[in-house]
C-alpha cells in the first residue's frame, strides 16, 4: 500500500469500453481511493473522441488522448494532422494516439498503419503533445519509422504497454522515449520482459493498466481497472530496488514531465 499523500498514475486505460458502462463512477472512485490520482483514458478512433472527452469532463482525475488505433485504420477515414490539432485544443486532451503498428492480427493493414502512424507523429510535433505508440509483432518496422522520423525532427513519445524486444527498448530509450509498464510484467512467464525493464532508466518508466485488458496478478483473467495499477507498480518497485512509495514518486514525476499538459501547472481549468 502507498503511504498517505503518495499517488500513482494510470497512464493508459479505456474507460469508454462497454464493460465499464454500468459502474464507471465506482471504477473511478475505487481508483482514487487506491491512490491512483490521475488516469488517462484513450480514444481509439476520432469517432469515439466525443464519448471519451465526455468521460474526462465528468471526472476530475481523468484526462484523455485521441487518435486512430492500428486495428481501426481500415474502419475509419484516414486521420489528418488538422483533425488531431483540433481535438488537442481541449484542456484535458493531453496526448496523440494511440497509434502504431500491429502485425499480430492485422499484418494486411501494414501500409495503412504506417501512413496513419506518420500522421500521428506529425500531429505530435505540431501540438507538442506526446505520442502514444502501440507496437506488436512489428519491431523492425516501427523502430525504423520512429528513428527516421525522430532524426527528421524530434517529438515526445511513450511506448505504451511495452512488451517488445530489448533492441526496440534500447532504441526508444536512446531517443528519450518512455516505456510504460503494464500488468504483463506481473505474469509468471514474463521473466524476459522484466529483465528488459530492469535495464531501462527508471526516469523513463511509466505505469499503466490498459484496462479493461491485461489485469495484473492476482486478478489475471478478470476485467482490469485503474485501481489495479498498484499491483504492477509493486513489481516495478521490486525490479528497481525501490519501495513502492519511491517508485510511485519517480513514475509520477515521469508522467508530469512527459504529459506536462496534465500537470498542476499545465491544465487551465
Amino acid at each position: 500500500m502507498l503511504s498517505p499523500g503518495m499517488e500513482l498514475v494510470d497512464s493508459h486505460c479505456h474507460l469508454d469500453f462497454p464493460v465499464f458502462s454500468s459502474d464507471l463512477p465506482d471504477v473511478v472512485d475505487r481508483a482514487t481511493r487506491s491512490g491512483i490520482a490521475r488516469m488517462v483514458t484513450i480514444a481509439t478512433s476520432l469517432s469515439s473522441e466525443p464519448e471519451v472527452r465526455a468521460i474526462a469532463e465528468r471526472f476530475d482525475p481523468v484526462f484523455y488522448a485521441a487518435g486512430t488505433h492500428p486495428h481501426r485504420v481500415a474502419q475509419e477515414p484516414m486521420v489528418s494532422v488538422d483533425d488531431l490539432i483540433l481535438v488537442s485544443r481541449h484542456p484535458k486532451m493531453i496526448a496523440i494516439g494511440e497509434s502504431g503498428l500491429d502485425y499480430h492480427y492485422t499484418r494486411e493493414l501494414a501500409k495503412l498503419q504506417k501512413a496513419s502512424l506518420r500522421v500521428h507523429i506529425d500531429a505530435a510535433r505540431a501540438t507538442g503533445l506526446p505520442l502514444v505508440v502501440h507496437a506488436r509483432a512489428a519491431d523492425d518496422d516501427i523502430g525504423s519509422i520512429l528513428k527516421q522520423e525522430f532524426e527528421n525532427a524530434p517529438f515526445k513519445c511513450v511506448m505504451h504497454c511495452y512488451s517488445s524486444s530489448a533492441a526496440l527498448a534500447e532504441l526508444a530509450v536512446r531517443m528519450g522515449f518512455y516505456l510504460s509498464m503494464s500488468g504483463i510484467v506481473t505474469f509468471r512467464n514474463a521473466e524476459a520482459l522484466r529483465a528488459i525493464f530492469s535495464k531501462v532508466p527508471v526516469e523513463q518508466v511509466l505505469v499503466e493498466t490498459d484496462a479493461p485488458y491485461l489485469a495484473p496478478v492476482p486478478f489475471r483473467g478478470k476485467t482490469n481497472e485503474p485501481s489495479y495499477t498498484m499491483h504492477t507498480a509493486a513489481v516495478g518497485a521490486n525490479l528497481f530496488g525501490m519501495t513502492l512509495d519511491e517508485f510511485a514518486s519517480v513514475t509520477t514525476r515521469n508522467f508530469d514531465r512527459l504529459f506536462d499538459k496534465a500537470s498542476a501547472k499545465g491544465v487551465d481549468e
